[in-house]
């Protein structure tokens, strides 16, 4: 890509929210795991595997090495709407989780690492559910992502979320590995095709 690809960005796909939060609302308490970075967080933090390593539940780690081993969780078999959003990408998906960011929590700014595009591999979140107070930052800067919407966020650059509201707020969190097919999805996107 000749273009240089923004630290943020909205991809071309809108998502009906609808069914999604239908699936959301029916998962089991149970299938919610505790974020593993304890130290990045102040409140509930939480997510649901939809695709790990093995396949296994209750594994929310994303494993940048074992990429040839992800596979669907037996979860999500359970759930058409979810799996309709990831048989949109045409790249190869390592972890996709459903990450909660309860009410009243908040996501201390902190930076990931090879999550960027020129790293070869992004991360792209779909809001399921929000609220107009969640304020996130990306460099500084407010990103306002609604629901049904998919972003590519420059997770190398400081970040974080805050969570004032009544509301929780989940994503639908894809890490992917870039390809021709995405490759293409990005130059569309930052010429506003």
């Amino acid at each position: 890509m000749s273009t240089p690809v923004p630290d943020r960005l909205r991809l071309p796909f809108h998502f009906d929210a609808a069914p999604l939060q239908q699936e959301l609302a029916a998962l089991p308490a149970e299938a919610w795991v505790p974020h593993f970075n304890k130290r990045e967080y102040e409140g509930e933090w939480s997510g649901v595997p939809l695709r790990s390593i093995g396949g296994m539940e209750g594994r929310i780690y994303p494993d940048p090495t074992g990429r040839e081993r992800y596979a669907d969780t037996p979860l999500l078999a359970r759930c058409p709407a979810f799996r309709a959003v990831l048989a949109t990408f045409q790249c190869p998906i390592g972890a996709a989780r459903l990450l909660k960011l309860a009410a009243g929590a908040r996501i201390r700014e902190h930076t990931d690492y090879n999550l960027g595009y020129a790293d070869g591999e992004v991360r792209l979140h779909v809001p399921i559910t929000t609220h107009p107070d969640v304020a996130f930052f990306l460099g500084g800067e407010r990103v306002v992502l609604q629901p049904g919407e998919c972003w590519y966020l420059d997770f190398n650059r400081p970040h974080r979320v805050d969570n004032p509201s009544d509301t929780d707020r989940v994503h639908l969190v894809l890490d992917c590995d870039v390809n021709d097919w995405l490759r293409d999805v990005f130059t569309g996107a930052v010429n506003g095709r």
